[in-house]
C-alpha cells in the first residue's frame, strides 16, 4: 500500500530544496561558474532532490506490486511505462540519476557548467514531476 504521508513528506522536502535551487539557477552563468561555493551547494541540493525523487519512484513502483527497479535510471523509466509521468518526460528525468551518481561518488570529472545546465533543467522539471506524482496519488484516491 502506498504510504501517502511518506510521499508527501518527501515531496515537501523536494519543494523546499527547489527554492534554493531556483535561487542558484537564477544567477548569471558567469557568476555561478566563478563561485566554488555555489557549485558545491548546487551539487548537494541536486543530490538530495534527485535522491528523494528516486525514493518516491521506488516506493510507488514497489507498492503498486512491481518488482524493484534494477537501478535508479530505470525507476524513472518505469514511471513512464506505468503512465505516472509521460514517457518522454521520464526519459529526460532518468538522466538526472546519472548526474546524482557522479555527484555522490565524487567523480573528478564533474563539469560545473554541466551542473549549471542541470540546474536550469531541474528548476523546470522538478515542479512538473511533483505535479505528476500528486495527480497520480489523487487518481488513486478517486479509485477507492
Amino acid at each position: 500500500m502506498i504510504d501517502r504521508e511518506l510521499v508527501f513528506r518527501k515531496m515537501a522536502r523536494i519543494a523546499a530544496d527547489l527554492t534554493a535551487l531556483e535561487n542558484l539557477a537564477a544567477k548569471p552563468r558567469e557568476d555561478y561558474l566563478s563561485s566554488e561555493y555555489d557549485e558545491l551547494v548546487a551539487e548537494r541540493l541536486l543530490e538530495r532532490v534527485v535522491g528523494r525523487m528516486i525514493d518516491i519512484n521506488f516506493h510507488l513502483i514497489v507498492e503498486s506490486g512491481e518488482a524493484p527497479p534494477s537501478n535508479y535510471h530505470a525507476s524513472f523509466e518505469i514511471l513512464g511505462k506505468k503512465s505516472i509521468v509521460p514517457k518522454e518526460f521520464a526519459g529526460r528525468l532518468a538522466a538526472s540519476a546519472g548526474l546524482r551518481n557522479r555527484i555522490v561518488h565524487d567523480y573528478d570529472d564533474i563539469d560545473p557548467a554541466k551542473v549549471y545546465d542541470a540546474l536550469q533543467s531541474a528548476t523546470k522539471d522538478i515542479p512538473e514531476y511533483l505535479s505528476y506524482v500528486r495527480r497520480y496519488l489523487d487518481g488513486l484516491d478517486s479509485d477507492t
